[in-house]
């Protein structure tokens, strides 16, 4: 499956962004998906991951209350509405497919991946 992201940006700290993640190619097949961010001189880390039904989902606890995964199966759509933005959330933003899961998903060995969206926040 290919995906591609969109909607990342720079707001200040406190503002909201949704990123959307679309996929295309073998769409019928029941992957789960989620989103990774790589800050500038660190390592890619799992930040959310939702279940194919979108009946599951998980965060990094750096997250929790504050950005939510939702998917629209219907549109091969994967959001991220990230709000109360701090200048820590500052990285490119990576859409990923797992048809194994999340827990696969989460090590960070998915086969599909997006090419990365921006996100600065400002402080």
């Amino acid at each position: 499956v290919q995906l591609i992201e969109s909607g990342g940006g720079t707001v200040q700290a406190g503002g909201s962004l949704r990123l959307s993640c679309l996929a295309s190619g073998r769409t019928k097949s029941t992957y789960a998906m989620g989103w990774f961010r790589q800050a500038a001189g660190k390592e890619r880390e799992f930040v959310a991951g939702i279940s194919w039904s979108g009946s599951s989902t998980y965060y990094v606890d750096s997250v929790k209350g504050r950005f939510t995964i939702t998917r629209d199966n219907a549109k091969n759509t994967v959001y991220l509405q990230m709000n109360s933005l701090e200048p820590e959330d500052t990285a490119v933003y990576y859409c990923a497919a797992d048809l194994r899961g999340i827990a696969a998903m989460q090590l960070g060995k998915s086969d599909s991946w997006g090419q990365g969206t921006q996100v600065t926040v400002s402080s």
